[in-house]
C-alpha cells in the first residue's frame, strides 16, 4: 500500500525552495519559449502545469517539470514546417497521449538500467554547462538566450568562445551586481544568523537587491544602469481580452497528418528519456535516499502534456536545472514544485512589472552556484578514486553531455560501461591457474558463477594455450548456469584435442542435467588410479595427488 504523502509537512522549507525555483523558473520558460520560435506565454504556461500539475501527479519528491532545452530544436522545426503554432500543438498533444501509454505498459522500467557513473557524469556536465552559459551573463552579454543548453550558439559562438566575447561586452553595472548577489548567496548559506531565515531564501534578497541597486543606477541616471534587454522580459497584458487570447488552442486537422504523428512521436521518445534520466538523478540528489515510480512518472508527464497542449503551451519534461536548484535551495517535498508553480501563475498575471526589473546577471549568479554544486571538484575525486572502470564512462558521458547533448552524452556513456562490463565479464568467467608438480602441470580453471556465450572466445583461447601431456580440472562446483555453447567447447577439447594430446581433464561439479560430467562419450577415463599410477613413476607421494584430485 502506498504510503500517503503530507504535502504541508515540510512547508516552510518547500516554500522557500519554490520561491527559489520560481526565480530561475521564469527566465528559463521566457527563453526557451524564445528559442523554440513559440509565444512567450506558452512556456510560462508549460511551467505553471509542469510545477502544478505534474508536481501533484508525480511521486518524485524533489524534480521539476517545465519547457526543456532538449526540445527546442525539434520545436522550432516542427513549428517552422507546419507553419502554425497550434498544429504542433496537436502533435504535443499526441504525444502527451504516447507518455500515458509508456506510463501504463511499463515502460519507466528502463530507468533501472541508467549507471550511476553515467547519471552523475550527466550531473556534473549539466553543472558546467550552467557555469559556461551564465557566466556571460554574469558580465551583462546576453547574446545567448537563458535556458541554452547547446554546444554551438545561434549567432555561431560555442559555449568556450563566448566566453571570450564576454570582454567586448562587459557591463560593470552587471558585475556590480553578480559580485553583490554572489556576497549575499554566499553569506546566506555560511553566517549562522543568516542560515536561521530560512523562510526568506539568499536568493530571494540576492534578486531584491539586485532590483533595487539598478533601479539607483537608473534614478541616478548613471552609466551603470542596466538596460531593458539585460533584464527579465515578461510580456505585460494590457486587458483581460489580450490575456484572453494568449490561450491558443490545438488545431485538430493536424491529426490527418503523418508528420504531426511522426513529431509527436518524437517528443514523447526524447521527452520520456529526458524525464527517466532527471528522475534518476533527482534520486540521486536525495538526502532521504527516496525512490520515484518511473511509471507514474511518465502518466505524470503524459497528462501534464496533454494539458499544456489544450492551454496553448510547450511539451514539458523533468528538467535537470530547475530539479537541482530545487534541491539545491532545501526542498523536502514535491510541494515545493507545486509552489513554484502557483507562484509562475499568480506572478505573471499579478505582477509582471515587478519581474521584469530583475536583471539576468542576479539570476545568472544563482545558476552559477547551482551549477557548482553539480560539478564540484569532489565528484570528480570520487569517481578517480574508484578506478578507470567507473571514472571514464563517467568523464566521457561529461565531456559529451558539455559538447553535443543530453542525450548523445549518457548514450555514449552507457555503450562505455557496457563495454567495460563486458570486458570485465570476461574475466570474472573463470580463474585459470597452474602449479608445478614434480610429474608437469596440473592445471584448474574455476568456473564463475554465470559463464554465458560471451565468454566462449576467453575459454576456448584457454583450453587452446594448454600444453600437451597436461593435466586439466575444470571446476564447476560454483556455477549456476553455464550456456550451451560452454558446454559444448568444453566437451569437443575432451573428446578431440584432449584425446590426441594426451592431455588428462577431470570435471568437476557440472550438473547432471547438462549431461556432460558423467557422459560416456567424453569420459576419457581419467581418473584416481591414473593419477596414482603417474605420481608412483614420478615418486611422488600418494597423499599430494589425492589431495589434488578431491580439491
Amino acid at each position: 500500500m502506498t504510503k500517503k504523502i503530507n504535502l504541508f509537512a515540510n512547508l516552510k522549507s518547500d516554500f522557500a525552495s519554490g520561491l527559489v525555483v520560481f526565480l530561475v523558473a521564469l527566465p528559463l520558460c521566457l527563453g526557451i519559449a524564445l528559442a523554440s520560435g513559440a509565444p512567450l506565454f506558452s512556456g510560462i504556461i508549460s511551467g505553471v502545469i509542469g510545477g502544478i500539475v505534474v508536481g501533484y501527479l508525480s511521486k518524485s519528491h524533489l524534480s521539476v517539470s517545465g519547457p526543456a532545452a532538449g526540445l527546442t530544436a525539434i520545436i522550432l522545426t516542427a513549428i517552422t514546417d507546419f507553419g502554425a503554432f497550434d498544429i504542433f500543438l496537436t502533435a504535443v498533444l499526441i504525444a502527451g497521449f504516447i507518455q500515458l501509454a509508456l506510463g501504463f505498459i511499463k515502460a519507466g522500467s528502463i530507468s533501472n538500467y541508467f549507471p550511476t557513473n553515467v547519471i552523475e557524469g550527466m550531473l556534473a556536465g549539466i553543472g558546467i554547462i550552467i557555469i559556461l552559459k551564465q557566466l556571460p551573463h554574469a558580465f551583462g552579454y546576453d547574446a545567448d538566450f537563458e535556458g541554452d543548453q547547446s554546444f554551438v550558439q545561434s549567432n555561431g559562438d560555442n559555449s568556450f568562445s563566448s566566453l571570450f566575447e564576454v570582454f567586448n561586452h562587459v557591463q560593470l553595472g552587471a558585475i556590480i551586481i553578480t559580485v553583490a548577489s554572489l556576497i549575499i548567496l554566499i553569506s546566506w548559506d555560511k553566517v549562522p544568523f543568516l542560515k536561521r531565515l530560512k523562510l526568506v531564501p539568499g536568493a530571494l534578497i540576492a534578486v531584491a537587491s539586485g532590483i533595487l541597486i539598478n533601479q539607483f543606477f537608473i534614478s541616478t541616471g548613471s552609466d551603470l544602469a542596466i538596460s531593458k534587454e539585460h533584464l527579465v522580459t515578461l510580456p505585460v497584458p494590457t486587458s483581460f481580452e489580450e490575456l484572453k487570447g494568449i490561450i491558443v488552442t490545438p488545431n485538430f486537422s493536424g491529426f490527418t497528418n503523418p508528420k504531426v504523428w511522426l513529431v509527436g512521436l518524437t517528443i514523447a521518445i526524447v521527452a520520456s528519456i529526458e524525464t527517466l534520466l532527471c528522475i534518476e538523478a533527482s534520486d540521486r540528489m536525495d538526502e532521504q535516499k527516496r525512490y520515484t515510480d518511473t511509471n507514474v512518472e511518465l502518466k505524470a508527464q503524459g497528462i501534464g502534456n496533454i494539458l499544456s497542449a489544450l492551454l496553448g503551451g510547450l511539451p514539458m519534461t523533468s528538467v535537470v536545472v530547475r530539479t537541482s536548484a530545487n534541491n539545491a535551495a532545501g526542498a523536502k517535498s514535491k510541494m515545493s514544485s507545486i509552489i513554484h508553480g502557483v507562484l509562475l501563475l499568480i506572478s505573471v498575471l499579478a505582477i509582471p512589472v515587478i519581474l521584469n526589473m530583475i536583471p539576468l546577471a542576479t539570476l545568472a549568479t544563482i545558476l552559477i552556484l547551482v551549477g557548482y554544486k553539480l560539478a564540484k571538484p569532489a565528484t570528480f575525486k570520487h569517481f578517480w578514486e574508484k578506478g578507470k572502470y567507473q571514472f571514464i564512462p563517467f568523464i566521457a558521458t561529461l565531456v559529451a553531455v558539455v559538447t553535443t547533448d543530453l542525450l548523445k552524452g549518457v548514450a555514449l556513456g552507457i555503450v562505455i560501461s557496457i563495454i567495460f562490463i563486458l570486458k570485465g565479464n570476461l574475466k570474472r568467467a573463470y580463474s585459470f591457474k597452474k602449479e608445478e608438480y614434480v610429474d608437469g602441470d596440473i592445471i584448474h580453471i574455476d568456473l564463475a558463477q554465470e559463464v554465458s556465450f560471451l565468454n566462449k572466445a576467453a575459454i576456448k583461447s584457454t583450453l587452446s594455450e594448454i600444453p600437451e601431456n597436461s593435466k586439466v580440472i575444470i571446476n564447476a562446483q560454483d556455477t549456476v548456469y553455464i550456456a550451451h555453447d560452454i558446454l559444448d567447447l568444453i566437451k569437443e577439447f575432451k573428446i578431440t584435442r584432449a584425446v590426441d594430446e594426451n592431455i588428462k581433464v577431470k570435471l568437476k561439479g557440472f550438473k547432471k542435467a547438462y549431461d556432460l560430467e558423467n557422459s560416456p562419450e567424453v569420459n576419457n577415463h581419467v581418473t584416481f588410479e591414473h593419477y596414482y599410477d603417474v605420481a608412483k613413476r614420478q615418486m611422488v607421494k600418494k597423499e599430494v595427488v589425492e589431495d589434488e584430485v578431491k580439491n
